[in-house]
Parts: structure tokens; C-alpha cells; sequence
């Protein structure tokens, strides 16, 4: 009996701090960590290539909506980025703010 009391105790502690997550950034925690892995493989998949420097390259995503910004220095490099990271699994639309500065 006091075990199951215990047990209920912590499943609805981890469920009221889930629900405070929620109320905090709109987000389930389950949103937040597939935007999480999302992110992780946008930013793979750059390295992974060859033509764009990550340096200066962010990465974010909200919603699977991705959001690359800094600089890259040329227009290839831009367009090439924002087709990569399109092409990541799970990857609803990709907003390119990413500048061209040529060094």
C-alpha cells in the first residue's frame, strides 16, 4: 500500500512538471526534445557537408520549423545550407536567414 502511494506521489509530480513545462514555452516536453534531436541532425547534416563552414552557421527549430542564421560567404553556400538541412527527416519548412558576406 505505501508503495503505490509512492508511486502515485512521483507519477504525478513528473506529471505536474510536465504540464509546467508546457505552460512555460507553449511546448510539450516531447515537442521540445523532437525540436532538440531536430537541431542535433540540422546541424550534423551541415558538417557532414563539405561546402559550408558550421562555424558560423546557428541552428534553431521551433515546431520543426527550422531557423538557420549568421554567415556563410556566398549565395551557393546559403542556398546549399537551407537544401540540406529541408532534406533532415522530420523537417517541416526551413526559414534561411542565413547573410551572405564576402571575405
Amino acid at each position: 500500500m505505501i508503495r503505490a502511494l509512492k508511486m502515485l506521489t512521483v507519477t504525478l509530480a513528473v506529471l505536474f512538471f510536465l504540464n509546467g513545462c508546457q505552460a512555460m514555452t507553449g511546448e510539450t516536453a516531447g515537442q521540445n526534445l523532437d525540436d532538440g534531436v531536430l537541431t542535433t541532425s540540422v546541424k550534423t547534416s551541415l558538417a557532414s557537408d563539405k561546402l559550408i563552414t558550421l562555424t558560423r552557421v546557428g541552428v534553431e527549430t521551433n515546431n520543426g520549423i527550422v531557423y538557420l542564421t549568421g554567415e556563410v560567404e556566398t549565395a551557393d553556400q546559403k542556398s546549399r545550407a537551407g537544401s540540406v538541412a529541408s532534406q533532415v527527416k522530420g523537417v517541416k519548412q526551413v526559414v534561411n536567414n542565413l547573410q551572405v558576406i564576402k571575405r
